[in-house]
């Protein structure tokens, strides 16, 4: 919508352009002194309060512009307030999850030491077992090897000593048996002895009892 002063502005254009231009001069024209005076006598009425108009939309225009950069400024003091809290936060997470990383490395590497120490301890409680029950076996086995060899020489002293009682036995029948044989002749009641058993025959019979 244009202003008062616009539309006096066009009139006294208007106006001019319907005046007649003087006698031979095609720069000047002819006008009614009282029509242009009127009409400039308006514009200057008006003109003031234009001015104060316009002044005012100025202002108002100041007023919001001045409001609109307050706005402005706090939208992006807010916006910077939020972006440094968000830099702050991502921050703390980064160090909440560097500290998470931390405690299950470290969680996991004591965990992985404990294991390890554990079959340790139960490779070094087998082979201690293992050892341990290789020497009781190493040594029932000697004590086993020292009777056997104690009893086979017990047992073989055993023998020999039979035979040689055996031995005796034998000797000394052979030497009554003439004397045996003429005391039998003599009073009719002689019988043929048997003959001595075989020596191994009797050991073997031995060993077998």
């Amino acid at each position: 919508m244009s202003s008062r002063i616009e539309q006096i502005i066009e009139e006294i254009e208007e106006y001019v352009d319907s005046c007649k231009f003087q006698p031979l001069s095609t720069t000047k024209i002819v006008v009614n002194k009282e029509e242009i005076d009127e009409l400039l006598r308006e514009l200057r009425l008006k003109t003031p309060d234009e001015i104060k108009r316009y002044q005012k939309i100025i202002s108002n225009k100041d007023a919001i512009l001045e409001d609109a950069q307050v706005k402005a400024d706090s939208l992006i003091a807010d916006a910077q307030a939020k972006a440094q809290e968000l830099v702050t936060q991502h921050e703390i997470m980064q160090k909440a999850y560097a500290q998470a990383n931390e405690t299950i490395n470290a969680a996991n590497k004591q965990a992985q030491e404990i294991l390890d120490s554990a079959t340790q301890d139960a490779n070094s409680i087998r082979l201690s077992a293992i050892t341990y029950t290789d020497d009781m076996m190493a040594n029932i086995g000697a004590v086993l090897n020292q009777t056997l060899e104690d009893a086979g020489g017990k047992y073989k002293g055993f023998i020999e000593a039979l035979q040689a009682c055996l031995e005796v036995v034998n000797h000394n029948r052979q030497e009554l048996a003439p004397q045996t044989a003429q005391a039998a002749a003599m009073s009719g009641t002689y019988h043929e002895e048997p003959e001595a058993a075989d020596d191994d025959t009797m050991l073997d019979e031995l060993g077998e009892n």
